[in-house]
C-alpha cells in the first residue's frame, strides 16, 4: 500500500489529471532530461512505490511534473516512513510465521519470511541507498562458514534479521564505491540462502535467490563473486535431474571465473565434471576432472578455506566421488569417499550422508544391489527429520530409480515412513 501523502500519489494524481498514459508521462520525463531515454516502467515503479525516486531524479521529476524539487523531497520522505512504519508493523508478525508457522507443500516445509526478505533485496539492487555496511559485511563472514552441526532450517532462522537488514539498507543511498560493495555483501548472502534452500529441496527457491545474487553480483562488478554464484547455481539442476542446464550454467561460472586460480573456478570445473558424466559425455567429464585437478593444487590458502565459498579438499573429493561413480569408476569413487571421510568434521550430517549414498551407488555398479538399497535405508533412517527433505532425498531417489526388483521396493518403502 502505498503512503496517502507519498510520491506515488502525488506522481499519479498530477498525471491522471494531466489525462497522460505512463507512457505518455515518460515522453514528458524524457524531455525534462534533455531527450535522453526514459523507461516508462520507472513511471509505474515510483506510482506504485516499488521503488522511491533517488536524489539524482529529484530535479528531473520536479521539472516534468510541475513541482518543487521540496515537493519531491518531501513527499518521497513521505514515502520512506510510511514504508518503515508497515515494515515495523510487519517484523514481528513475519519473524513469528517464520519460526512457527509451518506449511506443508511438495514435501517441503515453507518459510515465509525468506520468501518476502528476497523480494525486498531484490527489488532494491538497481536503486541506492545507506545502511550499516560494516554489520552486514560481518553478518556475511559469521553465515559463510557453512553449517557447523546445525540444521537448515536453523541457519535460516539466524539469517532472518540479517535479510530484513539487507532489504532496508538496500533501499538507502550511498556513494558509489559502498553501493558496489553493499552489492557484493548482498550477492554472497542471497547465495548463501539459496545454498540452503537448495539443500532444503526448495528448488524453486533456490533458483530465485540464485537470480537475485547473480544480479547483486553483476551489479557489484565483482567477476569472482559472479564466478561464485553461477558455479554454486549450477547445483542446482545437477543435483535435481537437469544436468544439461547445470553444463550451461557452470560454463558461464569458468568464464567468468576467467585463468586465476580461484575457489568459484575450481567449483565450476567438478560441477562440469558431474554434469557432463550424467549426461553420458565421458570424454568431457574426464577432462573437466581433469581441470579440476589442476586448478586445486594452484589455490591459495584463502581460496582453500573450508567454508561455502571456498574449495577444500574435503569439498574437492566430495565431488570427486559423485563424478567418479557417475562415470562408473568405482575404484576411484572410494578412494575419494575415504579421502572425504577422513577431511570431513564429524558434525556435518548432510556431507556424511551424500558420501554414503555415493558408497550405496557404487554398491549397485559393483553387482551388489540389495547391499546398496539396505545402506541407503539405514542411511534415510539414521538421518535427523530436517535432513529427510532435499538433497539427500533426491540422491537417494535416483539410486533407487537405478535398482529394481526387491531392492528397489525396499528403498520406496522409506520414502512412505
Amino acid at each position: 500500500m502505498v503512503a496517502p501523502d507519498g510520491i506515488g500519489v502525488l506522481l499519479r494524481t498530477i498525471r491522471e489529471d494531466a489525462g497522460r498514459t505512463r507512457d505518455e508521462q515518460a515522453q514528458v520525463v524524457q524531455q525534462a532530461q534533455g531527450g535522453r531515454w526514459f523507461d516508462w516502467e520507472n513511471i509505474k515503479r515510483w506510482e506504485l512505490e516499488k521503488r522511491l525516486p533517488v536524489p539524482d531524479w529529484h530535479e528531473t521529476i520536479a521539472r516534468a511534473f510541475g513541482l518543487s524539487v521540496t515537493d519531491v523531497q518531501r513527499a518521497v520522505a513521505a514515502s520512506r516512513q510510511h514504508r518503515r512504519s508497515r515494515r515495523r508493523e510487519k517484523e514481528d508478525v513475519e519473524r513469528r510465521r517464520f519460526l512457527g508457522v509451518a506449511a506443508v507443500a511438495a514435501g517441503v516445509t515453507a518459510l515465509p519470511g525468506i520468501a518476502q526478505a528476497r523480494e525486498g533485496i531484490d527489488g532494491a539492487l538497481t536503486g541506492t541507498g545507506a545502511g550499516d555496511l560494516a554489520y552486514l559485511e560481518s553478518a556475511f563472514e559469521r553465515h559463510r562458514g557453512g553449517y557447523h552441526g546445525r540444521a537448515p532450517d536453523e541457519v535460516l532462522a539466524e539469517m532472518q534479521a540479517d535479510l530484513v537488514l539487507l532489504g532496508q539498507v538496500l533501499n538507502q543511498p550511498h556513494p558509489a564505491r559502498a553501493r558496489a560493495d553493499l552489492a557484493r555483501t548482498a550477492a554472497g548472502i542471497a547465495g548463501l540462502v539459496a545454498i540452503v534452500q537448495h539443500d532444503r529441496g526448495d528448488k524453486q527457491d533456490a533458483f530465485r535467490w540464485f537470480a537475485t545474487a547473480e544480479k547483486a553480483a553483476r551489479e557489484s562488478g565483482d567477476r569472482r563473486m559472479t564466478a561464485w554464484v553461477l558455479a554454486r547455481h549450477a547445483m542446482v539442476p545437477l543435483n535435481y535431474g537437469a544436468p544439461e542446464v547445470a553444463v550451461r550454467i557452470a560454463a558461464r561460472a569458468r568464464r567468468a571465473a576467467g585463468r586465476t586460480p580461484i575457489a568459484a573456478g575450481a567449483l565450476a570445473a567438478a560441477v562440469t565434471a558431474r554434469s557432463l558424466a550424467a549426461i553420458g559425455d565421458r570424454q568431457g567429464a574426464w577432462t573437466a576432472v581433469a581441470d579440476v585437478r589442476a586448478l586445486i593444487e594452484r589455490l591459495g590458502e584463502n581460496e582453500a578455506a573450508d567454508t561455502w565459498f571456498g574449495y577444500p579438499a574435503q569439498k574437492h573429493f566430495v565431488h570427486l566421488s559423485q563424478a567418479y561413480t557417475l562415470l562408473g569408476d568405482t575404484e576411484a569413487a572410494y578412494s575419494a569417499q575415504d579421502d572425504a571421510l577422513d577431511l570431513t568434521a564429524s558434525p556435518s550430517v548432510m556431507t556424511r550422508a551424500l558420501i554414503a549414498m555415493d558408497t550405496a551407488s557404487c554398491l549397485r555398479l559393483d553387482g551388489d544391489p540389495s547391499t546398496a538399497a539396505e545402506m541407503a535405508v539405514g542411511i534415510f533412517d539414521r538421518l535427523p527429520g530436517p535432513y529427510r527433505d532435499g538433497l539427500i532425498r533426491s540422491r537417494a531417489e535416483a539410486l533407487r530409480q537405478a535398482l529394481d526388483g526387491r531392492p528397489r521396493d525396499l528403498l520406496g518403502q522409506v520414502f512412505a515412513r
